[in-house]
């Protein structure tokens, strides 16, 4: 394919590259590199910074627990459950009042998990409802498992009629 040509425009010359010729240098649009290393001023890719370290959940959980007073199950590491109420949190430890026995200074590291003793009882509930339920029950087919029913993928099987 051979350069097509604008036609000269009549006019002083003066040296300098005419901007209307297709054939004139054209000028970079992106700055030079050296530019760009040498202007410290210029804002560089902000990295986002690290989430933090604490969430304030735990702060959180532990100022309503002692506000409320709410009777906790502590489980130790070693298997040992304690009960009492929070009275004091701090970053490596935990103080629990206990009623008939005395207070604890706990170490968080020491402990395995903590859960609400109103927890407890309502699973209590639960299990011996299940159990009464299941006894009058016993005689009479429950509904079909789900896996005769489905296949793997969700679909309807012949296998469970």
């Amino acid at each position: 394919m051979a350069l097509v040509r604008k036609p000269p425009t009549p006019g002083p010359s003066t040296g300098a590259p005419d901007p209307n010729n297709e054939l004139a240098p054209r000028k970079l649009i992106r700055p030079s590199l050296s530019d760009v290393r040498r202007d410290p001023s210029a804002p560089r890719g902000v990295r986002k910074g690290a989430p933090p370290d604490q969430t304030n959940a735990e702060s959180f959980y532990y100022l309503k627990q002692m506000q409320a007073r709410t009777a906790i199950v502590v489980r130790l590491v070693d298997g040992e459950e304690l009960r009492g109420w929070i009275e004091w949190y701090d970053k490596d430890a935990l103080k629990l009042n206990r009623e008939n026995a005395p207070n604890l200074l706990l170490q968080k590291s020491a402990i395995k998990y903590l859960y609400k003793e109103e927890e407890e009882r309502q699973f209590r509930r639960r299990k011996v409802r299940a159990e009464r339920g299941s006894e009058g029950t016993a005689a009479r087919p429950g509904p079909r498992p789900a896996a005769r029913l489905f296949g793997a993928r969700g679909r309807l099987c012949a296998r469970g009629r």
